[in-house]
């Protein structure tokens, strides 16, 4: 089933001032705007131009002039007497290197990843695990399921945000986007419509187009996700699947309330659609925020499966995440894991169990750690780059920038030749849109961070990036452990 936007929809998003002229003129930049941006995706029906007139208050005449005006920078397709379809000009291959592919001795100073480093308590769970060692070696050493220790630390670890779990309803898995990948490999198959944010986590995109999926896009506003144009969304595609991450979301940093997540998993009950929801950072506020349950806690018929990790809390190199669904679920994915990985390392494994025992000393140590680096890269940015506008998230890893041009892609290019890598907004969206975005992480120490910050504010004062980009449509990224 296609996707179209209603009139009243469309003049919500575009949120045009009454007096601005000439105002046809100011309605195509504002759509073409929200494309750019990834709020409005590609391919979606426009309401026809009487209703758009009416839901504006202008002429039909003026919304014809804007229509003609899209059409011809390509940004609108239209058949006659069928309607009028987003677009984007000149599609062309993602640009930009992809920044996940770099090695981490190249010199460059990391911006591009979000991943924190160790967390001081890792040599005190090597060591607990070495002692623990032993006690396995009389076994395999694999579990497709995981040990049982560690489902039981994970399915406390629910129970204690207000969600029962037992650990037959646990799956360890090699981290979050592994779980993400088994999930889609066994519910998303060629052609099935999968619903995502945009922007969103890369190599959750990636697991969808490997199956063959279209996606589905759904713009993430400054407030967080419409649950309106999510709903419509999910009801005009049919989508079998909903791919989203309400904790702290990865670009944007935005925490979805508890209304929302109600709402969201209601939808998905009466359009039959299944929740996948990525809790990778769902352990990593900074602020003090409202409690929020676990996107499962308003799942009555087993439609919410939950993906987590280790890497984002601990260290992203024990590559430890899981998956939270029904038991039958779980027992379904651990044959599907079985042909592929068998099961996940017996000794990391040992690791996050002991560090489960730990874990709101590790939050406290990641708190203090990110809120100083957030304050520092932020500081730099309102000194050097006043143009440039962000909000400071209450948790999570990054600030979602937007820039003053949609240059985020030769920015990327340049920054590399003053010592930074960074990873361009196009890579977080489905069409190669959200050009005029950055992600810039602030789990690098306050030091380094600065001085990331200042070289990226140089290269931008230099002109780098001065000539904005064409808007791109996606390439496959290469994934990455």
């Amino acid at each position: 089933m296609e996707r179209y936007l209603s009139g009243p929809q469309l003049a919500r998003l575009v949120d045009l001032p009454s007096g601005v002229r000439p105002y046809y003129q100011a309605l195509a930049r504002a759509v073409r705007t929200l494309m750019l941006d990834g709020r409005l995706p590609t391919r979606v029906r426009m309401p026809a131009e009487r209703h758009l007139a009416e839901a504006l208050g202008v002429s039909r005449t003026t919304v014809t002039a804007a229509y003609d005006r899209l059409r011809e920078q390509g940004y609108l397709e239209s058949r006659q007497g069928a309607g009028s379809w987003t677009a984007l000009p000149g599609p062309g291959a993602l640009g930009g290197e992809n920044p996940w592919m770099a090695a981490d001795d190249d010199g460059l100073l990391p911006l591009h990843s979000a991943a924190p480093a160790a967390t001081a308590l890792l040599p005190e769970a090597i060591a607990a695990a070495t002692d623990a060692y032993p006690r396995y070696g009389l076994g395999s050493g694999y579990d497709p399921m995981g040990i049982r220790p560690l489902r039981e630390a994970i399915a406390a670890r629910y129970v204690a945000r207000g969600l029962a779990t037992r650990p037959d309803q646990i799956l360890v898995t090699l981290g979050a986007q592994h779980g993400t990948h088994l999930v889609m490999s066994l519910l998303a198959g060629p052609g099935d419509p999968v619903l995502v944010e945009s922007p969103t986590y890369p190599h959750a995109l990636e697991a969808a187009r490997k199956q063959g999926a279209r996606l589905v896009p759904v713009g993430v506003q400054d407030e967080g996700l419409s649950m309106d144009l999510v709903t419509s969304a999910i009801r005009q595609s049919s989508a079998r699947l909903a791919y989203v991450i309400p904790d702290f979301q990865n670009p944007t940093g935005l925490l979805m309330p508890d209304a929302d997540r109600a709402a969201l998993a209601g939808a998905a009950r009466r359009y039959d659609t299944t929740l996948l929801v990525d809790e990778s950072w769902s352990e990593m506020a900074i602020d003090d925020v409202p409690r929020t349950s676990p996107a499962a806690a308003f799942d009555t018929d087993g439609r919410v499966i939950s993906v987590g990790s280790a890497s984002k809390l601990w260290w992203g190199g024990l590559r430890i995440g899981w998956i939270r669904g029904t038991a039958a679920l779980v027992r379904r994915l651990a044959v599907l894991r079985a042909s592929v990985d068998i099961a996940a390392p017996l000794f990391e494994q040992l690791v996050v169990t002991h560090l489960f025992e730990r874990i709101e000393e590790t939050r406290a140590e990641r708190r203090r750690a990110l809120r100083a680096s957030r304050a520092a890269l932020a500081e730099v940015l309102r000194e050097e780059v006043p143009e440039w506008r962000f909000r400071l998230p209450a948790g999570g890893g990054s600030l979602w920038v937007r820039l003053d041009a949609p240059v985020a892609t030769p920015l990327a290019d340049a920054a590399a030749l003053h010592g930074i890598r960074l990873a361009p907004g196009p890579w977080f969206g489905v069409d190669g849109t959200l050009e005029r975005y950055l992600r810039l992480p602030y789990t690098l120490p306050p030091g380094p961070l600065a001085d990331a910050a200042r070289r990226l504010a140089s290269a931008r004062a230099l002109g780098a990036g001065a000539v904005p980009c064409r808007a791109r449509a996606a390439a496959p990224l290469t994934p990455t452990l």
